[in-house]
Formats: structure tokens, sequence, C-alpha cells
């Protein structure tokens, strides 16, 4: 799979500076999905700093 990771990086709007996974979009939508959660690029800005990536809080978003 070819993966677009430097393009991928500069759109991203994840704010989590430590992700080891900025830039690889499959990685990110995997461990989220793991866990319950949707990755930050879903959520509005403002909610996205808060880090609280959970299935309830997107939906509210919308």
């Amino acid at each position: 799979m070819d993966c677009h990771k430097e393009a991928n990086k500069k759109k991203c709007t994840c704010t989590y500076e430590p992700c080891s996974r900025k830039g690889l979009c499959c990685e990110c939508i995997s461990y989220h999905r793991q866990n319950g959660e949707a990755p930050g690029c879903l959520f509005p800005p403002a909610v996205e700093k808060t880090y609280d990536r959970s299935l309830r809080r997107l939906a509210r978003c919308y």
C-alpha cells in the first residue's frame, strides 16, 4: 500500500503532538476504533483540543 504520510501530516488536524500515527490515517482510524473512539479529524477544532474522542461526544457535535 502506498501511504502519503507527509501529505497527510500537512492536513492532519490532530493537536496531540506525541502521536506516532500522525499522517498514517489507516493506523489512526484503527487505533481509535479499537478504543471505541473516533479520530480527532472528525471533530470541530474546539472539541478536538479537549481530546475527548468518544463516539458520544462526536454525536453531540453533529
